[in-house]
């Protein structure tokens, strides 16, 4: 049986894309002399934002073009360094970025007259939670409870602590009975190392990586191709189950046991 469901944030319950952090990042990296490519910064999206970061500069193409344009490979003082100009970039933006997705809020009351739990994770600061928590709730969107890196000693993910947290929270049981549900590679990891349900979502997510006006210009034969190759990621990461929107999750969690 299901006693909770712990929803990501961006991507997933709010800023239908992931637009946010992906504006952040690339001005950020652009400001150092090396812009990246939006396939580049969405492909760690889901991490703890300095791990983000860290990974970025990582990648063979990112981390060749610092050492060509810096004279170094890419040090922690870097990861600061552009972590510096992505937080402020982030934090004056994210009050515009945390509008409740399509179906977002209906789910939540859904899920909660069924007797389900709402739990949430996410990659943003306990600061920048401060912002976008606000702003979701004052459009109708608010979980039980949340917890973001910074609760659980900095170990984001794809460890598995976060949703540790919440299941104490929320006084849940056991692992079996929870159904992670996000929009990243990261958050399938995530679930998958808490041994808990896990579900990636198709549509609004950083994995697809359009926004609702993009999405909704495909033909449908072109949005049944864009989702079928983000289920296919999801599925390879190891995800169990691939919700195209939020109105599917209500129908999971029925059959998984309420």
């Amino acid at each position: 049986m299901i006693e909770a469901v712990i929803l990501d944030w961006a991507g997933t319950t709010v800023d239908y894309g992931c637009f946010a952090p992906v504006q952040a990042f690339m001005e950020a990296f652009a400001h150092h002399g090396v812009p990246v490519t939006m396939e580049e910064t969405r492909k760690p999206m889901g991490m703890l934002k300095r791990d983000h970061i860290r990974t970025m500069l990582h990648m063979e193409r990112i981390a060749a073009e610092w050492e060509q344009v810096h004279g170094h490979a890419p040090t922690e003082e870097d990861v600061d360094a552009v972590y510096a100009q992505f937080e402020p970039k982030l934090f004056s933006i994210l009050d515009r970025f945390a509008a409740p997705k399509p179906f977002a809020v209906e789910t939540a009351a859904r899920l909660r007259a069924m007797g389900v739990k709402i739990g949430s994770t996410t990659g943003y600061t306990d600061a920048m939670m401060e912002i976008v928590t606000r702003e979701a709730a004052r459009q109708g969107y608010a979980p039980d409870c949340w917890f973001s890196p910074d609760g659980v000693g900095g170990k984001g993910r794809p460890y598995p602590y976060m949703i540790f947290a919440n299941l104490e929270t929320l006084g849940v049981s056991s692992v079996r009975n929870v159904l992670k549900v996000g929009d990243t590679i990261s958050d399938i990891k995530e679930g998958l190392n808490a041994g808990v349900w896990t579900a990636g979502i198709v549509e609004g997510s950083s994995e697809l990586g359009l926004s609702e006006a993009e999405f909704e210009a495909l033909s449908p034969e072109e949005r049944e191709r864009a989702c079928r190759k983000v289920e296919a990621r999801f599925h390879e990461a190891g995800a169990q189950f691939v919700l195209r929107d939020l109105t599917q999750l209500p129908e999971l969690v029925r059959a998984l046991g309420i």
